[in-house]
């Protein structure tokens, strides 16, 4: 394959000693404001997308990804009075519509379209928030994948917008005052370039915003103290007395403080001043607060704070499992609901204010459950249940007489019987249990063309979810397998800690154990492992292939953080750090070159086929990080299997993507993967599995 020439330039930096070349530097600029880079970055995606359109599984997959996908998905109900608010998408409209239904199963009326804001369906609808008299909708704006949010505000009787425009929302929610006069809502300052893209993400702060007036007049609530960098997440209680406000200095801890709005100053009243441990509010009884927390618990528990206490006493009120990981917590219809992970599945207690126990709620299955919309005072509760076998169902549940039922479940194109799912564990290189799900067809049992995903960072969780992708993939024949790692939140703080910053190599240990533990257990093939990540998922692929190439047929990076030395430059990179480390400390500098993809790269040896794929308005996990990786790829001597780029166009990480660009997407990384794992397309010349 002959790839797109690539200039080189001689720039060598040195870092505590250590001369570091970064020859493609040039590659990190704005592909909107660089013609060079544009037109390098349009070279790479029409060779990558001519080379995939090629592939002799596209089309198939293509097919059999809108057909699976071709079914209504809803999301839980919010309610307002006896009127419900929810998003709905019946399957392949591009964004999905937000809707309100008059009783819980009256007639729908759609209150916002987002697939009427732009030509090609890259704008879409992000956060929003009802009023609690049900007669407005503030809303976010997102367009064409960016992180920045525009909010407005609907008018629910008459469908009209309100001209309240609130620009420069980042990393928000949207949290209204009781009253009705206004919300609150997170926002950065206006850059001063103009230049949104590359903003650095300082200074976040919360805001007040009162109807009918302009931005400029809204109430600041609480800044980032000056030297600090923080994200802040703001609600206010269900009660409507308290305003909550936590601070985040990365992933896994953050500080908490209340104001009482009933004060005319709203009074910021610290609660948790350190970010050393994960605090969370389940939610309030006047002044008594229920707590989730790590801190003297790693893998979670319930504490009660009153804050008429003026010392704050935090007090024990559902201690830690040992058997179990505390996943979330909500004070509902007059009973806390506790989620837990067990070995990443998932069962809901439920408790007394008092933290006596109350029982269990029957899930439909084994999958995943969260998602809970209801009120303190109000019985009905709705909450969302999902599996890789499982399609995400909207159930509605009475506190008051246990009794369930299915509020929304869709019809999929496929026989769910045939699809099995299995929990298999392995030994990572110290000996760690490390856990995965198996999902293939019931009738493959031998050996075959497999699919392996893992993340293992940020303390997120990889739980069992409903994907028309996975689907496609596992009916053609295939095996998908998705890796629970160190660094994820499987099993609370240590096992996040076990994967993070001088431990991230872990993270690799365990993906590779996991590889060859599916090739020894005969569930892939010996040449037909094909590895998956996006984000910090992209990165945890591109390590592992260049630690251990001989081990993947494929390789689809998405998205990914590919030049460890530089992340913190970009957008909000510097948040990072508490996952990664700071480049500019020597210890972690050291650590962060040992695997950092741009910098590790061996050439001379026998590398998988690798789709790299990007967004050209990802502003993120910006795109130079995917460019300069590809460019190294490409100059490299890694033998004959094609290493190529994939840019997505008016994209940007990954949310609010149009449902058929994201098809498309799908439809080249299977066909890539089948194409080096050995997948037989040939035999997927019918669309019903059972007919093959």
């Amino acid at each position: 394959m002959i790839y797109p020439e690539t200039r080189r330039t001689d720039i060598v930096e040195t870092h505590f000693g250590i001369d570091v070349a970064d020859p493609y530097r040039w590659l990190e600029g704005d592909a909107r404001t660089h013609p060079e880079v544009a037109e390098w970055a349009r070279a790479q995606d029409a060779l990558a997308r001519s080379h995939l359109a090629g592939l002799p599984g596209r089309d198939h997959f293509r097919q059999r990804l809108a057909a699976l996908s071709d079914h209504a998905q809803l999301t839980a109900p919010v309610k307002r009075g006896q009127r419900y608010f929810f998003t709905r998408n019946p399957g392949l409209q591009d964004q999905a519509v937000l809707v309100m239904r008059s009783g819980s199963d009256g007639p729908d009326r759609v209150l916002i379209d987002p697939n009427l804001w732009s030509k090609d369906g890259s704008s879409a609808l992000a956060e929003w928030a009802v009023s609690i008299d049900g007669r407005h909708v503030a809303h976010a704006v997102q367009k064409e994948g960016s992180d920045w949010r525009t909010i407005r505000v609907l008018d629910v009787e008459t469908g009209t917008i309100l001209p309240d425009e609130i620009c420069w929302a980042r990393f928000t929610g949207i949290a209204w005052a009781h009253d009705g006069s206004g919300f609150l809502y997170c926002r950065f300052p206006e850059p001063p370039t103009g230049n949104a893209f590359d903003a650095p993400a300082i200074r976040h702060s919360v805001w007040f915003h009162t109807l009918g007036t302009s931005q400029d007049d809204d109430r600041l609530v609480h800044a980032t103290p000056e030297g600090q960098v923080m994200i802040h997440a703001v609600s206010v209680t269900a009660d409507g007395r308290y305003a909550v406000i936590l601070s985040m200095p990365g992933v896994g801890s953050n500080t908490l403080a209340i104001i009482d709005l009933q004060d005319p100053g709203w009074t910021l009243r610290p609660v948790i001043e350190t970010p050393d441990y994960s605090w969370s509010v389940a939610g309030n009884q006047g002044s008594r607060f229920f707590l989730a927390t790590d801190n003297g618990a790693a893998r979670g528990r319930i504490v009660q704070v009153d804050l008429d206490d003026p010392q704050l006493r935090a007090l024990d009120l559902i201690g830690q499992r040992d058997d179990a990981t505390l996943n979330d917590a909500v004070y509902l219809g007059g009973r806390l609901l506790v989620s837990y992970q067990i070995d990443a599945r998932f069962e809901i207690r439920r408790h007394h204010p008092d933290g006596t126990p109350d029982g269990t709620i029957d899930l439909p299955g084994i999958g995943t459950a969260g998602g809970f919309r209801g009120h303190p005072d109000d019985s009905e509760v709705f909450y969302v249940f999902t599996g890789h076998n499982a399609p995400t169902t909207i159930c509605r549940y009475d506190m008051g007489t246990r009794q369930q039922t299915i509020w929304a479940r869709p019809d999929v194109d496929i026989d769910l019987d045939r699809i099995a799912v299995e929990q298999r564990f392995c030994r990572s290189a110290d000996g760690t249990r490390v856990p995965m799900f198996v999902v293939r067809r019931a009738d493959v049992q031998g050996p075959a063309p497999t699919i392996l995903y893992g993340y293992g960072g940020f303390n997120i969780s990889m739980v069992p979810y409903f994907s028309p992708a996975v689907l496609a993939w596992v009916e053609a024949g295939g095996t998908y397998v998705v890796a629970n790692l160190r660094g994820g939140g499987e099993y609370g703080k240590a096992w996040h800690d076990a994967g993070r910053l001088a431990n991230k190599q872990n993270v690799f240990d365990d993906f590779i154990a996991v590889a060859e533990y599916l090739k020894s257990e005969g569930i892939a093939t010996a040449d037909g492992l094909a590895v998956q990540g996006e984000s910090n998922g992209g990165l945890l692929v591109a390590a592992v292939v260049n630690q251990r190439p001989d081990l993947f047929a494929a390789a689809l990076a998405g998205v990914g953080v590919m030049d460890m030395l530089r992340f913190a430059r970009f957008t909000n990179g510097q948040f990072w750090t508490s996952d990664f480390g700071d480049p500019n400390q020597e210890a972690d500098f050291r650590n962060l070159l040992s695997y950092s993809p741009y910098h590790t790269i061996c050439p001379g040896v026998r590398y998988p086929a690798i789709l790299v794929s990007t967004a050209d308005t990802d502003d993120r996990v910006v795109p130079a990080h995917s460019f300069k990786y590809t460019a190294a790829l490409q100059n490299a001597d890694l033998g004959d299997r094609p290493r190529i780029l994939r840019v997505e166009m008016r994209a940007g990480h990954g949310t609010g993507k149009p449902v058929g660009q994201a098809l498309d997407e799908i439809a080249d990384l299977w066909a890539f993967a089948a194409q080096w794992t050995g997948l037989d397309m040939a035999r997927q010349g019918s669309s019903c599995p059972e007919s093959q």
